[in-house]
């Protein structure tokens, strides 16, 4: 199997467990959820950083392989 198979193999690995864990936590502490009548706010600040973290080092690693 050629190097480009396996990095998607491994990243589709990742984001099925991410999908995963993000049913069990739901919202984080951090995020800012605002609810007023019949309006209702939210940003996942915290869980976009920890996205962009995770995708960072994903990205560092294939980067490292090449």
């Amino acid at each position: 199997m050629s190097d480009f198979g396996k990095m998607f193999m491994i990243i589709g690995i990742v984001v099925f467990f991410i999908g995963l864990l993000w049913q069990f936590i739901g919202k984080l502490p951090g995020d800012i959820f605002i609810k007023k009548g019949n309006t209702t706010f939210y940003f996942p600040i915290v869980t976009s950083l920890l996205i962009s973290i995770v995708l960072s080092l994903i990205f560092y690693i294939i980067n490292r392989f090449r």
